[in-house]
C-alpha cells in the first residue's frame, strides 16, 4: 500500500491514474467525430444544429470548467479531485476542445465571434501546449543549473564572494578598486525581464571590473581577478536558472490574459446566437 501511495505521488500530471484523462478526452473526441460522421450532408453538422448546439454547449462547459484551475490551485486536496488529477484533466480535455469546437463550427469560419472565440481557443491551447512542455523540462534544467545547490545557497555564495572582493580589492588602484565595487554592487535580481529573458545584462559590471584588470600585475590583482571570475561563473548559473524563470512568467503573461480574453469572446458569441435565436 505504502508503494503504491508512493508511486502515485511521484507520478506525472500527464499519466495521472494511468492516463485516466487522456482516455476520457480521447473517447469524448471519437464519439464528436463519430456524430460528425453520421449526420447527413444537408444542411451539414454545423453550429446551428441540435448535433452544433450540443457541442457548443459541451465545449463551452469545459472551457470555463477548465478556466476554473487557476481558482483550483488555492486549494490542496487529496484523492480523485487532487490538484494533480485536475491539471491532468485540464491538459488533457482542454486538447480535446480542438476536435470538439472545430466540429461544432462544422468548418464554417468566418469573420464573426464564432470564429473569433474559436481563434482563441486554439491560441490558448497553443500557449497552453508550451506551458505543459515548460513546466515539464525546466524545473530539471534549473536543477542541473544549480548543481546541487539551493537557490539561497546560491545567493549566500554570491555575497560572500562580494565580502572578499570588498577586502581585497583596498590595495588596488582607485580606478580598479571602483570597479570592483560597482561589480559588487550589480546585483542580478535587479534584472529587467527582457535582461533576464536573453540570461545577461546590457552591461555586466564584473566582466567590465575583469577588463579593467587586464594587464595588471600584482598579488591583490591576482586574487582579485580569480574571485571575479568565481563570481562571473557563480553569476551565470544564477541568471541561467532566471531565465528559465522568466520564461515562465512570460507564459503566464500570456496563457492567463488570453484565456480572460476567450471566456469574454465565448460569452458574447452565447449572448449573440441567443438573441437572434
Amino acid at each position: 500500500m505504502a508503494s503504491r501511495a508512493e508511486s502515485a505521488a511521484h507520478e506525472s500530471f500527464l499519466r495521472h491514474r494511468d492516463f485516466r484523462w487522456l482516455k476520457f478526452g480521447g473517447a469524448l473526441s471519437l464519439l464528436a467525430l463519430i456524430g460528425y460522421l453520421a449526420l447527413p450532408a444537408a444542411p451539414g453538422p454545423y453550429g446551428g444544429t441540435w448535433f452544433g448546439y450540443t457541442l457548443g454547449t459541451v465545449g463551452a462547459g469545459l472551457i470555463v470548467w477548465l478556466a476554473c484551475l487557476g481558482v483550483r490551485k488555492r486549494r490542496m486536496t487529496p484523492g480523485n479531485w487532487s490538484l494533480k488529477a485536475w491539471t491532468s484533466a485540464h491538459v488533457w480535455l482542454g486538447l480535446s476542445l480542438i476536435v470538439i469546437a472545430t466540429l461544432h463550427t462544422g468548418m464554417r469560419l468566418g469573420w464573426n465571434l464564432a470564429t473569433l472565440a474559436w481563434t482563441l481557443m486554439i491560441l490558448v491551447i497553443a500557449s497552453g501546449t508550451y506551458g505543459i512542455i515548460a513546466y515539464s523540462t525546466l524545473p530539471v534544467a534549473m536543477s542541473r543549473e544549480r548543481d546541487q545547490q539551493t537557490r539561497p545557497e546560491l545567493i549566500e555564495g554570491l555575497r560572500a564572494i562580494d565580502r572578499q572582493l570588498i577586502e581585497a580589492a583596498q590595495p588596488l588602484g582607485t580606478a580598479q578598486a571602483e570597479a570592483v565595487l560597482a561589480a559588487t554592487a550589480q546585483s542580478p535580481f535587479d534584472a529587467s525581464l527582457r535582461e533576464r529573458l536573453a540570461a545577461a545584462p546590457r552591461h555586466c559590471a564584473t566582466r567590465a571590473a575583469l577588463d579593467t584588470l587586464a594587464g595588471v600585475t600584482s598579488d591583490a590583482a591576482e586574487r582579485v581577478r580569480g574571485l571575479l571570475s568565481r563570481r562571473l561563473a557563480l553569476l551565470a548559473r544564477i541568471r541561467a536558472q532566471m531565465r528559465m524563470r522568466a520564461l515562465l512568467e512570460v507564459w503566464l503573461h500570456i496563457h492567463v490574459p488570453m484565456t480572460v480574453a476567450l471566456l469574454a469572446a465565448l460569452t458574447a458569441h452565447i449572448v449573440s446566437v441567443f438573441y437572434y435565436w
